[in-house]
């Protein structure tokens, strides 16, 4: 393999290039950074294998751009895991409920098991965690639409530097 041929970055081919192939699309920056913004703040929804259906059902009536919603909300699966068992832990608190042992494989295990089980033991506290995402996604949604529009303002910018809108 030849030192003139350099693999790309995840960065630049899951993020940038969807971006810019929206921008040179004629997409403006505002529609892409809120679909972005929708797209991670969906990702997180706590409710393991949902954010999918979720983005499609906001993003569709919405019309969003799918093709960003749908890379941003994928990106934010690390997330989603990272934080599923603290939108829980923050719901038991919230409605005052007793804290019953959680882990992910547990959870897991419990689901496939038998899910009509699953839902009578654990569906308050998945409730308790949607209730705490509810509460905290405008204001993840509107941060990181109010971060992301200034940089890929930018960005287009600097694929078209005669083209000012927004």
């Amino acid at each position: 393999m030849s030192a003139a041929v350099q693999r790309e970055s995840l960065w630049r081919r899951w993020v940038v290039k969807p971006v810019v192939a929206q921008l040179t699309q004629g997409i403006t920056p505002g529609k892409i950074a809120l679909a972005a913004a929708f797209g991670v703040t969906i990702g997180i929804f706590p409710l393991l294998g949902t954010p999918t259906l979720l983005s499609l059902a906001i993003g569709v009536p919405m019309k969003l751009n799918q093709p960003v919603l749908q890379v941003f909300r994928e990106l934010s699966y690390p997330l989603q895991l990272a934080t599923v068992l603290l939108f829980m832990r923050a719901g038991e608190s919230l409605f005052g409920a007793v804290h019953v042992p959680l882990s992910i494989p547990m959870l897991m295990e419990r689901f496939f098991a038998d899910p009509g089980r699953f839902m009578a033991d654990f569906g308050m506290i998945g409730l308790y965690a949607v209730v705490v995402w509810l509460l905290i996604a405008p204001l993840l949604l509107g941060t990181i639409y109010f971060i992301s529009r200034p940089i890929i303002e930018r960005l287009s910018q600097r694929l078209n530097p005669t083209r000012h809108d927004a």
